[in-house]
């Protein structure tokens, strides 16, 4: 018997069993909503809620939930667990959708508060999404737009929305600078040197100079390793994701 034709008649046996009834229609009938409210009943949180409310968004799903992605997302998550670090105030930069915020309050990392810095606008409201209880608790999280390149990483004052749209000026000084998208920055070597020594760092890149939008891409880890100078070095390794490989760097500037 098929494991849809099981399902069949698992369902037929147990007609009260919601979730029975649930499995059938998501692996029968190709139902997203019987799907999503299994996945809510084993692991209810923001992120999978979040996903859920985003799931008809294809170009979302496609873009920031591939395996690629989460791989690289979630490789961040293992190695800071294996660090212990207090992660402090954290400038997420070139932030896009702040999944990587998530993970880590998900995670329970030691963290104070996170702020996503991305020049794209249109990012701001799934940021906020995806992490709405961090943004409901006195702001854990907040994102904004802005040029990361503009961003001053001694002490910077910058304008977020209200969800009136009343506009208020916050001030942080980052602990930890985080970016994932180091690909992606054109004049590197620039905004490099904008942040101060002394700081943590936590980058990633890659070799994929195919990728569009990809201005600075590293040959090899060695590469990355001469780019971004740490005065003390955590971490440093690459990731194996078929089309392309990945690189992070963890330390102190």
């Amino acid at each position: 018997m098929e494991t849809h034709e099981l399902l069949d008649r698992l369902a037929l046996l147990y007609p009260d069993n919601d979730l029975l009834r649930d499995l059938r229609r998501a692996f029968v009938d190709d139902d997203r909503n019987s799907l999503h409210r299994i996945i809510r009943s084993i692991n209810d949180t923001e992120l999978t809620n979040s996903i859920r409310l985003l799931d008809n968004d294809m170009s979302f799903v496609t873009d920031s939930l591939s395996r690629g992605q989460i791989k690289s997302k979630m490789w961040i998550i293992n190695e800071l667990k294996k660090l212990n670090l207090d992660l402090g105030t954290v400038f997420l930069c070139a932030g896009w959708y702040g999944i990587l915020a998530t993970l880590i309050f998900e995670n329970n990392l030691k963290v104070n508060k996170i702020r996503s810095f991305d020049i794209d606008k249109s990012v701001l409201d799934i940021a906020e999404r995806f992490n709405k209880k961090w943004v409901q608790d006195d702001w854990k999280f907040k994102p904004a737009t802005y040029d990361i390149h503009k961003i001053d990483y001694t002490g910077f004052a910058y304008d977020v929305s209200r969800s009136n749209g009343e506009i208020v000026e916050l001030y942080d000084s980052p602990d930890t600078v985080i970016n994932t998208s180091c690909e992606h920055i054109f004049d590197f070597d620039e905004w490099y040197l904008k942040i101060p020594k002394g700081k943590l760092l936590i980058l990633q890149s890659n070799d994929f100079f195919e990728g569009t939008g990809h201005v600075n891409c590293c040959e090899v880890l060695e590469d990355f390793e001469e780019q971004t100078p740490f005065e003390d070095t955590l971490y440093s390794g690459t990731l194996d994701l078929k089309m392309y490989t990945r690189f992070m760097r963890i330390g102190y500037k």
